[in-house]
């Protein structure tokens, strides 16, 4: 276990919400930027390298399909939506890149739900969220020097740590620490987002900005002090893999529209609840997969992975797209 563990509920919450961010991107031609490898390293600095998934290492993968809604073609000329349905496959998982971290440690947030679409013909697009809405920070800078903080923030450093000073100059990170969510009845009973932004071009040409948002169907349900210091080290492994032998797991998949005024660029910056939703389709978890072993080795789930309609409209999502085969590269 990385030592992190040890300290403070608010280090813990802060590296929780901020490692998430190993998606931030480089700003187009600023040299000073954390390269991905740069990215992936500090990860394995805060969790060490266990030859696992960098971040979000323990998971548990699900194959089903998603049936897309005549709506979306309104957004998109993406053929992920303009067909029949589709055989996907997904993965639930824990934040950290600790392989055997308890599904009920307060650092196992966010958890990540990350999905992989198989098109007729065989092209792919890949969508990868997690459960709190928005990065703690906008930059990939940010990102190193809050990794940077939390590595010299240890339970024995002098005070003020060099994360307290963190945290002083980044009003929103400490926003996030009081947005936690209690841990979840079931991977089943949270809502899942997309904190990148991605635009969507329609058949006409017209352009939309948008964020993913998956809705359980069952509705968000959370257990309190009382309950999660009941349930097992894989209760949320265990509990999804038994859920799913009774019925189906069932996501609305969502576009929130951006207005004028929104953050485009910046996913630390959640977008107001009041914008429009626009339901993209709904995604079908139906069973296990029956070689997990193998198939998760094999997997990446790439942000960048997207199809003819749709494209990033935020830099962090190319950074994010070329960590992740640093990272699996290292898994092998």
């Amino acid at each position: 276990m990385y030592r992190q563990l040890t300290v403070g509920v608010l280090f813990i919450s802060v590296l929780t919400l901020a490692v998430s961010a190993i998606g931030a991107a480089a700003i187009a031609g600023d040299a000073t930027q954390a390269t991905p490898a740069q990215l992936v390293d500090s990860l394995h600095q805060a969790f060490g390298n266990h030859h696992v998934r960098a971040v979000h290492a323990k998971g548990i993968l699900l194959e089903g399909e998603f049936r897309p809604d005549p709506s979306a073609t309104r957004l998109t000329r993406s053929p992920l939506f303009a067909g029949p349905s589709v055989p996907l496959l997904a993965r639930f998982s824990d934040f950290t890149g600790l392989p055997d971290i308890p599904d009920t440690a307060p650092e196992a947030n966010p958890r990540g739900f990350a999905m992989k679409f198989t098109l007729q013909g065989g092209q792919t697009m890949d969508v990868v969220t997690h459960s709190f809405n928005g990065f703690p920070v906008a930059t990939a800078n940010d990102f190193a020097e809050l990794m940077r903080a939390i590595g010299a923030s240890g339970a024995t450093a002098t005070k003020p740590t060099a994360l307290d000073a963190f945290l002083d100059a980044h009003p929103v990170a400490k926003r996030f620490l009081t947005s936690q969510k209690p841990a979840p009845e079931s991977y089943a009973t949270l809502s899942f987002f997309g904190v990148n932004s991605f635009t969507f071009t329609n058949a006409d040409g017209v352009h939309t900005q948008v964020r993913y948002r998956f809705v359980p169907v069952e509705g968000e349900k959370y257990l309190d002090a009382v309950a999660i210091a009941a349930k097992s080290p894989n209760y949320l492994m265990d509990e999804v893999g038994k859920r799913v032998e009774q019925a189906p797991v069932v996501f609305d998949w969502y576009a929130q529209i951006a207005s004028k005024t929104d953050a485009i660029a910046d996913p630390s910056i959640a977008w107001p609840e009041d914008r429009k939703l626009v339901k993209l389709g709904t995604v079908t978890l139906k069973r296990l997969v029956s070689d997990p072993d193998v198939k998760d080795k094999a997997t990446m789930f790439l942000p960048g992975n997207v199809t003819a309609g749709i494209e990033p409209a935020d830099p962090m999502i190319g950074a994010r797209t070329a960590a992740y085969p640093i990272s699996r590269a290292n898994r092998q």
